[in-house]
């Protein structure tokens, strides 16, 4: 893992990333509290997900303490039309992992600066979306789900552009009463990159680089990856009988031009170790003159605090205790929240602990059949119970 994390320093600066200091450092799992032997669980577990064809392959990091213990590429980038060896830079369409990292930290931001209270109306800063009977959804709703909006509204609804998208979009009925049922819904983070857009006057591309990724030095994150990073993508299925790395997987972030609050972003496994450290340190990455703050402390601790829901727990952007946290680690502490990515991606953060796991792999290439939940969670189970008594 020495020589892996020489290999990732050497890389960047000849490729004009962050500098090495900037990185969160490679160290022993010892040094921060692990077991090496137990740790090294990992390796069987993704290797049975590798036989079973769960995925072609994945990158797997640990993080605590400010640093990383563990990072390490299994199995395949592609298979198809070539076969690619994973490599830990590997660039990955996060899929919904943009929900929070993304579209819902935007929003705090946006909050922390006095743009709009959480439980202003939607429509007092969307007046088209107050329709059918949505004049009260609040945008706290839409962030724990609550909004009453249906998961998905039909694909053909965003074949003419993202003007016609959203003009329908903003006419649907709520499904349920607003408030009362949790109902998972890419249609709510769909209105809250729209909200991003409308109240800073940026798409939530451009807002989350200039405001989040790009003053904590995460170079290898945004929307609509350039050419040097596509080259590094993991491809997900064929479009048009076609693998096309770097481009969105998420059919209708894709008709929306790659940019959306509830899919778009590519990232890599050190830089969201880099954003996870971020909350961690309550908003702030580094130390010193090198010291980023992002969010103030009290905004993370609103983003990540418990909010029930009619199914459990959720933060702000973030799951906690749903029924859609079959990847979070048994044993990891009632503060710890995460989120998961269709594409078969997982990010769990426990500040309790002071841990982070990032779990990436494109499981959807090439036919859209793999499946990692599962092993997502094991793996975050055997970091818990490799933390040294």
């Amino acid at each position: 893992m020495r020589i892996l994390s020489l290999v990732s320093v050497w890389t960047a600066l000849l490729g004009g990333w962050v500098t090495a200091a900037e990185r969160l450092p490679v160290v022993s799992p010892a040094d921060v509290g692990f077991d090496p032997a137990k740790l090294a669980q990992i390796d069987a577990l993704v290797e049975t997900g590798l036989q079973e064809k769960r995925m072609p392959g994945c990158v797997v990091l640990v993080g605590r303490h400010g640093k990383i213990a563990w990072l390490k590429a299994y199995g395949r980038r592609a298979i198809r039309p070539e076969v690619v060896p994973m490599t830990t830079d590997t660039v990955f369409d996060l899929a919904s992992l943009t929900k929070p990292v993304a579209a819902a930290t935007s929003v705090m931001l946006l909050k922390e600066r006095g743009k709009f209270k959480f439980d202003d109306p939607v429509a007092q800063h969307l007046p088209a979306f107050s329709q059918g009977g949505k004049e009260q959804v609040t945008i706290q709703q839409l962030l724990v789900h609550q909004s009453g909006l249906i998961p998905d509204n039909a694909l053909k609804d965003y074949l003419d552009g993202p003007e016609k998208s959203f003009e329908r979009i903003f006419a649907l009925k709520p499904k349920t009463p607003p408030g009362t049922k949790f109902t998972y819904s890419d249609v709510g983070f769909l209105v809250l990159g729209e909200l991003v857009r409308q109240v800073s006057g940026q798409p939530v591309n451009e807002f989350s680089q200039d405001n989040i990724f790009k003053p904590l030095g995460m170079s290898e994150t945004g929307y609509l990856p350039g050419e040097a990073l596509r080259l590094r993508a993991a491809p997900t299925e064929a479009r048009d009988g076609k693998f096309t790395p770097g481009v969105v997987h998420d059919p209708r972030a894709f008709h929306l031009g790659g940019v959306a609050g509830h899919a778009g972003l590519f990232s890599t496994a050190e830089d969201l170790a880099v954003y996870a450290q971020m909350l961690l340190g309550k908003g702030t990455y580094g130390a010193g003159e090198k010291a980023v703050q992002i969010l103030r402390p009290e905004t993370v601790e609103e983003m990540t605090r418990p909010v029930v829901v009619s199914s459990g727990l959720r933060g702000l952007g973030w799951d906690m205790q749903t029924g859609y946290s079959s990847n979070r680690g048994e044993g990891m502490s009632p503060a710890a929240f995460g989120h998961g990515g269709f594409t078969g991606t997982a990010i769990w953060i426990d500040p309790q602990l002071d841990l982070f796991v990032v779990f990436l792999s494109n499981r959807v290439h090439p036919d859209g059949k793999g499946l990692v939940n599962p092993l997502a969670g094991k793996i975050g189970s055997a970091v818990v119970q490799s933390i040294a008594p």
